[in-house]
């Protein structure tokens, strides 16, 4: 039996697009809905409190359009509200920190990782929590990088400025005994990946591995589908559907740089 609803991803704006690309790389037949919060972003200088109920209520309108499952695509969403949604929402429901947290565990039970992420992410220890729960002795340092998230909206993804911004974010991490691997604890950050490398290499003469949510979420959702029999057969082309809280054309301006490519058409919704 095939299962030909929508899988459901959301975030507080347009950097869970990073995540949806990979779910098509991975998964090209399944028909996708996206909904940006864009009208209440950002979320990392709200109360947890608050963003649960955020998260609760795009989940449920995700649920409304028939989804069969939903992806919280944005790392301060699943930091926080990960739980409500679980609770509250009679669907699957994939996050986008425990499958890279998982994976990078196993590769590193004894290593020392490093996470990049936004002040909210770093402050909520969502990384450290699952991390270790997955490997006890393994090290974790963190790094707020608050700068990222408006570089990589602005596309300043090179340039001297850039350079210098990831150069200082990064210094703090070989201060001491230099990470096993780097874990872009943000949706944002893979637009900033080549010139994390390039500093990796340059700045500090370190060639780590770098895991980003994205691919680890896509893996994590196909296993459920194909665990819970809801793969889509392919009998009808893929169709994805984006919808945005606040103005559609600025979530399209800004969203295809995230995705890799134009936004044709997206919706206004309201969420209540």
């Amino acid at each position: 039996m095939a299962d030909n609803r929508p899988i459901g991803l959301f975030d507080s704006g347009v950097g869970g697009l990073t995540v949806l690309r990979a779910v098509r790389q991975l998964l090209p037949d399944e028909h996708l809905i996206y909904l940006g919060d864009t009208a209440r972003v950002p979320y990392g200088n709200k109360g947890p409190e608050t963003i649960e109920r955020y998260s609760v209520t795009i989940a449920r309108t995700l649920q409304e359009r028939g989804c069969k499952a939903i992806v919280i695509a944005c790392n301060t969403a699943s930091a926080f509200g990960l739980r409500a949604v679980r609770a509250q929402i009679s669907l699957p429901v994939v996050d986008v920190i425990g499958p890279v947290a998982q994976a990078v565990a196993a590769l590193y039970p004894a290593g020392q990782v490093a996470v990049l992420g936004t002040r909210g992410t770093v402050a909520s220890g969502a990384y450290v929590e699952a991390l270790r729960a997955a490997a006890p002795h393994i090290r974790v340092t963190q790094q707020a990088c608050p700068l990222f998230v408006p570089l990589a909206e602005e596309g300043w993804t090179d340039g001297p400025v850039t350079r210098e911004v990831v150069r200082t974010y990064l210094a703090p991490l070989f201060a001491g005994s230099p990470p096993d691997a780097l874990i872009l604890g943000c949706t944002h950050y893979p637009l900033l990946l080549d010139a994390i490398r390039e500093s990796l290499r340059a700045d500090f003469g370190a060639d780590l591995p770098i895991h980003e949510s994205g691919p680890h979420t896509a893996a994590t959702l196909r296993q459920l589908l194909d665990g819970s029999g809801l793969r889509n057969d392919g009998s009808s082309p893929a169709q994805v559907t984006y919808l945005a809280t606040d103005h559609p054309a600025s979530f399209q301006a800004s969203g295809g740089r995230f995705l890799g490519e134009p936004i044709a058409v997206a919706e206004h919704v309201d969420v209540h």
